[in-house]
């Protein structure tokens, strides 16, 4: 066993004896409550480091429950109702969402603050045309178009905390009362949230670390009326309007926010959509806000003698910490959910904290630790998705959440976690907490750059599915690669060029997203800054539907560079004549077989027969590359995360950084395995990222060659 340390253990009242058997075991310094238990006398006795969650804006119903109106506001949007016929056609608010968990604002003037659209038409139905009655929540369009679908957005209160909703129902919490959260834009409510801090502050003298759980504005989580998730967006900004905020937003901008700002022809400004300039003026507007009262929270914890930490979830949104500015608040350390190594590195390389630490899956909840189940398989498969992610960059802590009497039912799960315990110090000795060397920079281009480090290509935290995979493989491929990686946006290229120290540049996403960019590739100082670069010797790859936007005959904008178009029916009468698929290719030469690149890209082809197709499918290329002047270019169809896709990712980004010759020092024969180099340390190591056992061979810098054998899950250790 290691020394103990670096593991933040959660525990509960009346389990203080196992808590210390556990923490012995496990090597824990500190103890945390989560949400849903407390601490008792025991449990603080024990002589651990103190982590106290703290709720800002919820858990105080008495106070709340006076002051309704103070409840945070969300804009809804009704699904689409179809006048049938000419004449009245009435709308139902809250068919579609759930009642115990959503209220309509009926005090605020609706003809001011909500919004009616013709859907049909594109058109705002006027204020006069429509009415609302409170009494039943509908609102009423007095001569709607026969055929013509209709929508509402309004103003509603949040009246059950979305993520204590969550943990309710999922922990069937029974008849514990809702927790209703608060808005502290409201002056008096807001006075309420620091007065009662402080009072909370004097009566917790032992705790050490307070674990902001977060701040004030839940990201959109809305269910539907069988209580199940109906909108969620981990990016979300729709929780946290307010009349007044909008008030004061007209008088700081110079212009009204619409309710069409936020529901956004009922996208609710997805990060998927590109940003709008309301959008990015409201997200500027409510983290000025936001970072105003969290620096009062953080400075009042530190008078106390406490440290301050951030968790990155729950109410975070406001926050920004990827955003210039999130280091002036002083918080000592951020914390967040570790759900694969690209939200590893989410937590990892945010700026301007002393520490990050990881709270590792599972979450000691029933949905995991039941009868019949082995959770110790969740933990090792989460423990090998973040540790090449450690490897490159590296938290200071780990722990768990939840009930730790459930844990403590599955003795396998206890050993396991003491295993990966023991593995997360040791990497932190050897390592001495540095990131493993990288051999390239690459930088992701889309429409919202270094704010959304890590995070681009994500719906709900460390879930994607079926429309995502293709392209959130490419940040999980990244997270654990040996390579530099940074986020750059159009702006940054437009205003700046490209920084002489980035290798290759990735664009990818579906067409029409922030991700891709849409209509930015219509701007002719782009593409020209790009083309010139990558003539120079820079390297581009494109994943998906890269640069696309129909403009002047084209789709992909620079699919003279990627050596690869999309037809999108405008030039079926242009034949096309593409070179046939290359057998071998240094890209390909660990992709046994056809490959996985995801959702089909159909009707893709090579723009000429120099291009050098590398594997097509039906007719459509799925990965080839071009030449172009000094510079070359990569097309990727999708890249689904495993390993076989992180290894043919980093190959394509050696070849389009002409860094071929490179490539086999410090690499792995085994795309299973990876390695990590440390020379400031004088180590390096090889992880194997599976549950069985593997073999690799490591060519050294200077060609020597070392051959690893390791067990399921295993690390092993060399000096350089």
């Amino acid at each position: 066993m290691t020394e103990p340390g670096r593991f933040t253990l959660p525990s509960e009242a009346n389990f203080a004896e196992e808590t210390a058997r556990l923490a012995e075991l496990w090597g824990a310094d500190a103890i945390r409550n989560s949400d849903g238990t407390e601490l008792d006398d025991a449990v603080l006795a024990l002589g651990k480091r103190i982590y106290s969650a703290y709720f800002p804006s919820r858990a105080h119903n008495e106070w709340i429950s006076l002051h309704m109106d103070e409840t945070p506001q969300v804009y809804l949007l009704t699904d689409r109702t179809l006048a049938e016929t000419g004449g009245p056609l009435e709308v139902d608010l809250m068919a579609a969402f759930y009642a115990e968990q959503l209220q309509p604002n009926r005090l605020a003037d609706p003809h001011r603050y909500w919004e009616v659209m013709d859907r049909t038409a594109g058109q705002v139905v006027p204020a006069e045309r429509w009415s609302y009655d409170p009494q039943r929540d509908t609102v009423t369009i007095e001569a709607a178009e026969a055929m013509h679908e209709y929508t509402v957005a309004f103003l509603a209160h949040i009246i059950w905390d979305p993520v204590e909703m969550y943990n309710h129902l999922t922990n069937d919490w029974g008849d514990k009362e809702h927790e209703i959260p608060f808005d502290i834009y409201h002056p008096a409510t807001r006075e309420f949230v620091f007065d009662t801090f402080r009072k909370w502050l004097e009566d917790n003298p032992r705790t050490d670390v307070v674990r902001f759980t977060t701040f004030f504005y839940q990201f959109t989580l809305l269910f539907d009326r069988k209580h199940r998730e109906k909108v969620v967006d981990w990016f979300g900004c729709a929780c946290t309007v307010s009349p007044q905020a909008l008030d004061d937003f007209a008088e700081c901008y110079g212009y009204r926010l619409r309710p069409e700002d936020f529901v956004d022809e009922g996208c609710y400004d997805s990060s998927w959509r590109i940003p709008r300039q309301a959008q990015r003026d409201w997200i500027e507007f409510l983290t000025t806000f936001v970072r105003a009262n969290v620096k009062r929270l953080v400075d009042e914890t530190h008078a106390a003698g406490k440290e301050a930490m951030m968790f990155l979830g729950d109410q975070w949104i406001g926050t920004e910490p990827y955003l210039p500015g999130f280091a002036d608040l002083g918080l000592d350390a951020v914390v967040g959910s570790v759900g694969d190594g690209t939200t590893l590195r989410m937590i990892a390389d945010i700026p301007g904290v002393r520490y990050t630490e990881g709270r590792f899956l599972p979450y000691f909840f029933p949905d995991t630790f039941h009868e019949g189940n082995d959770p110790s398989i969740e933990a090792l498969d989460n423990w090998r998705k973040a540790r090449r992610a450690i490897l490159r960059g590296p938290v200071a802590r780990m722990g768990y959440g939840g009930y730790l009497s459930l844990a403590a039912k599955f003795p396998k799960f206890v050993d396991t976690v003491a295993g990966i315990a023991d593995e997360f110090r040791d990497m932190h000795d050897r390592t001495g907490g540095q990131r493993a060397e990288g051999e390239l920079t690459v930088a992701l281009l889309n429409s919202w750059g270094a704010m959304r480090s890590w995070m681009a290509f994500t719906v709900a935290h460390a879930l994607p599915d079926k429309q995502t995979t293709s392209y959130y493989g490419i940040l999980e491929a990244l997270s654990g690669m040996r390579v530099n990686v940074r986020f750059i946006s159009f702006d940054d290229v437009l205003d700046h060029g490209v920084d002489p120290d980035i290798d290759v540049i990735i664009n990818a996403g579906p067409a029409h997203t922030a991700f891709s960019g849409g209509d930015a590739w219509r701007d002719p100082r782009l593409v020209a800054t790009l083309r010139a670069w990558v003539r120079a010797g820079g390297g581009f790859v494109g994943v998906g539907q890269p640069t696309a936007t129909w403009w002047q005959g084209r789709f992909f904008q620079l699919a003279d560079v990627l050596g690869v178009e999309q037809e999108v029916f405008h030039t079926l009468s242009v034949d096309k004549y593409g070179p046939e698929p290359l057998d071998t290719h240094f890209i390909t030469a660990d992709l046994p077989g056809a490959g996985d690149f995801g959702e089909p890209v159909v009707n893709t082809y090579a723009i000429d027969e120099s291009v050098q197709l590398l594997r097509a499918a039906g007719g459509d290329v799925q990965l080839a590359t071009n030449d172009y002047g000094q510079g070359r270019g990569v097309y990727v169809a999708g890249l689904p995360y495993s390993a076989l896709n992180a290894r043919l990712l980093e190959r394509a980004l050696f070849h389009a950084a002409h860094a071929e010759d490179r490539y086999v020092a410090w690499s792995s024969t085994n795309p299973e395995c990876e390695v990590a180099v440390f020379p400031d340390r004088g180590t390096y190591c090889v992880v194997n990222n599976t549950d069985r056992a593997q073999s690799t061979r490591v060519t050294r810098a200077g060609g020597g060659v070392d051959d690893v054998a390791l067990p399921g899950s295993g690390i092993a250790w060399r000096s350089l």
